[in-house]
């Protein structure tokens, strides 16, 4: 296995939803025990750092993003000392164990939050985001909230109105007062010395609000259509400039630590140079950063590699980027990329595996699985449901599919669980794993590569072929040539062609050398390597 330095570069992250990954207890809910029984799992597909959704107390309003104590677990998934044993255990097989940290707001059960209902005076008041209505009683500004509604909720025993970018039960926490920046250094400290090698950082680009509180632009025509497809642009109310000298503070902190703590920050930017900015240009920020232009790209040749050489242009020197498809709040790419096509699924995690830097695999992306149809009576997600019109969250959160048994392995079989399960039929662990052709061990060969450094290693992307099918790129030696169309293409390959196949999404071809002129089927990806002299 090759070795990293820092053990994140090239590494592979695999993103669990602690709640739907594995039921140890028989009450429906997916615990830190259950993540402890799957790490041999883990370890087979190739995991270096697993990334938990959120595990801290919570009245569960967000279901986990509405923190209600920094310091400890929820109790429905397990206690303190279970994730303790959770990190001894994953460390023994080379996993290290990353927490999601909420720093933009509290929920509003929170102590602190509970105090500055009290009075203006409140010790904890300026810990929160205030302003007092306008003359004619109307919010603040125009600011909206993730379901649509004024980011501003009245408090009539103090006259003024707390923000909150998300549900009223998430109060936004005010980052000018130096207390909030003291209070989350100890809560850093407090994982850290307990051997957690990481945060994903929620909202991170949102941490800072506008000091005047201006009213937000209405987007452009040359906004991203993620932006563009809002009332209003985000301008004020999140992606503001301070939070750069936040994470460079953290940053000192994480590298005071041996080995050093990673910072993952959950970046929604879509324009490339301010994205980059997240790394900082002295490399002194976060140590990686979501990409969310390649997340919403669609799986097609152009728009991939145009993305991936924006992308890269826009990093500082020696920065590390991050590929992923998937997550809790956008859905899976088997559904949402592949619409179920289990060769596209192959091809896109080919594509996902050769790409340079650190890929972070949402649970199930490995075995191709797909949203599932979560009837409106069992939806949990209020952020969604609260938003008439936009897709529900709770698609991307079920269980996970272990067996072909009632209730997918996931829990007993005389158990409800927390969300419905779907009909996975053969996409589930046991099934795949007996299957050579499957997604699965597709990955797993793919993994194998990466964990050799063959894959992943940092190095220039150079683009070879591209046109409306194909794609074909280099990274160092390696290079992949993907069909990304549902039509067989046939292309001449040149000075490419004196290769080998490292790996490829038939299983015909492993091994071969390739010819200068070759058909690739539809969706069909090859790996090559120099030949060996």
């Amino acid at each position: 296995m090759a070795q990293r330095t820092p053990w994140w570069r090239g590494a592979t992250f695999y993103h669990i939803y602690v709640r739907s990954w594995r039921d140890s207890n028989g009450d429906g809910i997916g615990d830190l025990t259950g993540v402890c029984q799957g790490l041999d799992y883990l370890q087979w597909i190739g995991t270096d750092a697993i990334w938990l959704s959120p595990t801290m107390p919570s009245p569960n309003t967000d279901w986990g993003y509405d923190v209600s104590d920094y310091r400890d677990v929820h109790p429905d998934l397990g206690t303190l000392a279970d994730l303790d044993l959770l990190v001894e255990d994953a460390n023994r097989r080379g996993i290290a164990v990353m927490l999601d940290l909420v720093p933009n707001h509290t929920s509003s059960a929170h102590p602190w939050f509970i105090d500055a209902l009290s009075g203006r005076t409140a010790t904890y008041r300026g810990y929160y985001v205030w302003a007092p209505p306008k003359a004619d009683a109307s919010p603040p500004n125009n600011w909206l909230d993730a379901t649509g509604r004024s980011a501003w909720t009245y408090d009539p025993s103090s006259g003024e109105s707390y923000l909150h970018n998300f549900l009223p039960t998430q109060p936004d926490l005010n980052w000018w007062d130096e207390r909030v920046h003291e209070e989350f250094e100890q809560i850093l400290r407090f994982w850290w010395d307990r051997g957690i090698a990481g945060f994903r950082i929620d909202v991170a680009h949102g941490l800072y609000k506008d000091a005047l509180l201006r009213d937000n632009p209405p987007p452009s025509a040359l906004d991203h259509p993620m932006l563009s497809r809002s009332a209003l642009k985000p301008v004020y109310n999140s992606h503001r400039p301070e939070v750069h000298a936040l994470y460079r503070r953290w940053r000192q902190i994480a590298d005071g630590y041996q080995p050093a703590r990673a910072l993952l920050g959950e970046t929604w930017e879509f324009d490339y140079e301010r994205f980059g900015d997240f790394y900082g240009r002295d490399g002194d920020e976060l140590n990686l950063a979501f990409n969310f232009p390649f997340v919403f790209s669609d799986l097609q040749s152009v728009s991939l590699a145009e993305t991936v050489e924006a992308t890269l242009a826009a990093l500082p020197p020696g920065a590390t980027p991050v590929w992923t498809a998937s997550n809790h709040d956008v859905g899976r790419f088997p559904s949402r990329w592949c619409g179920g096509n289990e060769r596209a699924v192959k091809a896109a995690l080919a594509v996902l595996a050769s790409l340079p830097g650190t890929v972070v695999l949402y649970y199930g992306d490995e075995l191709g699985m797909l949203d599932v149809d979560v009837p409106p009576e069992l939806r949990l997600d209020e952020m969604t449901i609260l938003r008439p019109g936009r897709e529900g969250r709770d698609r991307c959160r079920t269980p996970m599919p272990w067996s072909a048994a009632k209730n997918a392995g996931f829990t007993a079989d005389g158990a409800r669980p927390w969300l419905p399960i779907g009909e996975h039929g053969s996409i589930n662990v046991q099934s795949e794993q007996a299957d050579p052709a499957s997604v699965l061990n597709f990955w797993h060969q793919l993994s194998l590569l990466r964990r050799e450094g063959r894959l992943g290693a940092l190095a220039d992307v150079e683009r070879l072929l591209l046109d409306d099918q194909i794609w074909a790129f280099a990274v160092g030696d390696v290079a992949t040539v993907a069909n990304l169309s549902d039509r067989a293409a046939k292309t001449k390959l040149g000075d490419i062609g004196t290769r080998t196949v490292l790996v490829s999404t038939g299983l015909s071809r492993h091994g071969q050398r390739v010819p200068e002129e070759v058909e690739l089927e539809p969706w069909e990806v090859l790996i090559l390597a120099p030949v060996a002299p």
